[in-house]
Formats: structure tokens, C-alpha cells, sequence
């Protein structure tokens, strides 16, 4: 293999590498798992860090590099407990919106676990473990929580 070859290969490589983010994961109801609520001190959680993220991807079996960090919080409506998701996702390329979660802004309701809640989806992609804190801008909607976190 000739230098100029191996440089593009080593180019190339290095490029692909560098496309998944990293992402805090981590789930809390009702205040059970104190080191994935707000507010999120990353000082203790390296247990919760996933570098990179890996994520589900619609219609296809296996996990794949994610693009964009998520932090879900909410209220579910038939008892008041809370919830925070920390994960990752990807865009799984169907030509619809309303069933992306990396997409659309979403503060409202949405299923979780199979239960009705009322918060927010936010998500971010600018950084590495960029869903720590509470800055997040949104961009997502939640259809079906359940299928885009298998990791729950």
C-alpha cells in the first residue's frame, strides 16, 4: 500500500471515530437514583458515563454510534412520581418527524415505561456528555420512549 493510500485510510478512520457522542445514561423514578437527578453533579457519576454512546435504531436490530445526548424529565399522571432519563440517540433516517426523537422540540406528554407523563425531551449534540446539566436547548418528541432506550 502506497504512503498517499495509507494517509487516506488513517484520514478516514480517524474521521468515522469521532462521529458517536458521549452521554451520561441513567434512569431515576421518583427520586431513586440521586445521581442522575437535577442537580447533576458529574463529579460522582462516571458509573452512568457511556463513551461513546450507543443507541437503538428504528427498524434495524443491534446498536449504533449515537449523534445526540437526551435528558427526559417529567411528572407521570397516575401517581405524581417524577422521572429523569439521561441517553443518547440517533436520527434512524424514515422520512417522517413525529416519530424522531433527535428532530422535534417536545415539552408536553409523552409514554414512558408504558405510563403518561407530562415534561420535557431535550437534547443536545454541540459537545461530549452535554446532557449533565439543565441548558439544554430542546429538539426532540417523544412517541415512544420505551423503544428508543432499550438500555431501561
Amino acid at each position: 500500500m502506497t504512503l498517499k493510500k495509507s494517509l487516506s485510510l488513517l484520514t478516514f478512520l480517524k474521521i468515522t471515530a469521532v462521529l458517536a457522542i458521549d452521554c451520561f445514561k441513567c434512569v431515576s423514578i421518583n427520586r431513586d437514583y440521586p445521581p442522575c437527578e437535577d442537580p447533576f453533579h458529574n463529579n460522582y457519576t462516571l458509573d452512568v458515563f457511556e463513551s461513546p454512546c450507543m443507541g437503538g435504531r428504528k427498524g434495524r436490530d443491534g446498536l449504533f454510534p449515537a449523534t445526540s445526548c437526551v435528558k427526559i424529565t417529567g411528572v407521570f399522571d397516575d401517581n405524581g412520581d417524577t422521572v429523569t432519563v439521561r441517553g443518547c440517540a440517533l436520527d434512524s433516517g424514515t422520512l417522517t418527524t413525529d416519530t424522531e426523537i433527535v428532530r422535534m422540540s417536545h415539552c408536553g406528554g409523552f409514554y414512558y415505561d408504558n405510563r403518561y407523563a407530562r415534561g420535557c425531551v431535550q437534547s443536545c449534540n454541540d459537545a461530549d456528555a452535554c446532557n449533565s446539566g439543565q441548558k439544554f436547548r430542546p429538539l426532540f418528541l417523544v412517541v415512544a420512549i420505551a423503544t428508543m432506550f432499550p438500555f431501561v
